[in-house]
């Protein structure tokens, strides 16, 4: 039998153990950790000539204290580090956490001003870009200062569009769709700004392309065309247990694709993990990361 002091003695371990958790969860693994992830991906038909290396920042939900202009300089700083040919930004940029204050957009977009790569810097925008401001009891401006500020910093904004870029002689395209979740509607529905035919129909030659889409609930629908998918939105899960992983999200999006490497009938998708928080300021099991992609037929033995 248990004693009402045994009894009283385990629940207040428990509450002990619990409030430990909480402010690892709250203060030191999204504040103080962060994880650069490599991955190495070599698609059929990818061109032998072309290795392709890649930087991903997703999901800076800009904001005080949990995301402030200093970090986002400092992850911008070992981005380029990495020395990537390409560097990419997936969107979610605009805060989007309790408990927080303003980062405005011309803050978070000076702080990545200083990301630079030979082939450039593109971005596409993310669900929350659209639906509010700097936090989320701000107006929505439908993205129109995110956009700003991206474009004033030196990125491409890739809404339903695609380019066609060259690395020593080796043609590939870079497309970017349009948020999928762009408009709120009732009931908790909402309507995309994507056009994955659109986009797609802009790539005119059989070069390689990747595809930046910041939900990756659109890789269903992906054609075996898109060598490579890179999407964020779902962060890793952001607070995974032991065991069970990223259970939460799994149930939240209906989807098995939360995160990491992906393949798919000789399809290839990237989810990050992101770098911010959403919603409550806690990440647990799952770092931020900035992710590094290494694309191209001898990847595997490849390393930055």
């Amino acid at each position: 039998m248990i004693t009402r002091r045994a009894l009283m003695s385990r629940g207040g371990g428990l509450l002990l153990a619990g409030a430990a958790l909480t402010a690892y969860s709250v203060a030191i693994e999204p504040n103080f950790m962060l994880d650069v992830t490599p991955y190495r991906v070599s698609p059929e038909g990818w061109p032998a000539n072309l290795k392709l290396r890649i930087a991903v920042i997703s999901d800076l939900h800009a904001c005080e204290p949990w995301m402030p202009v200093a970090r986002i300089a400092r992850i911008a700083d070992i981005a380029n580090a990495l020395a990537p040919e390409l560097i990419v930004l997936l969107g979610d940029f605009s805060g989007g956490t309790v408990l927080a204050s303003r980062v405005m957009p011309e803050q978070w977009g000076e702080a990545l001003s200083r990301l630079k790569a030979p082939l450039g810097v593109y971005a596409i925008l993310g669900n929350h870009d659209w639906w509010h401001g700097p936090l989320p009891e701000d107006p929505s401006d439908e993205a129109e200062s995110v956009r700003r500020a991206l474009r004033h910093m030196g990125a491409t904004v890739l809404e339903n569009d695609a380019l066609r870029l060259v690395k020593n002689g080796a043609p590939f395209w870079l497309a970017g769709l349009g948020d999928q979740m762009a408009i709120r509607l009732d009931g908790g529905h909402w309507r995309g700004h994507d056009d994955l035919p659109g986009t797609l129909a802009k790539i005119v030659d059989d070069a390689p392309a990747i595809l930046l889409a910041h939900e990756p609930f659109v890789f269903s629908r992906v054609p075996r065309r898109v060598a490579l998918t890179l999407s964020g939105h779902t962060h890793g899960g952001q607070i995974n247990l032991p065991f069970a992983g990223p259970i939460f999200a799994e149930l939240r999006y209906r989807s098995k694709h939360i995160y990491g490497h992906i393949e798919e009938d000789g399809r290839h998708l990237i989810i990050s993990g992101g770098l911010g928080e959403s919603i409550v300021p806690m990440r647990f099991m799952r770092p931020p990361e900035i992710v590094q992609v290494t694309v191209g037929a001898e990847a595997s033995g490849l390393n930055f």
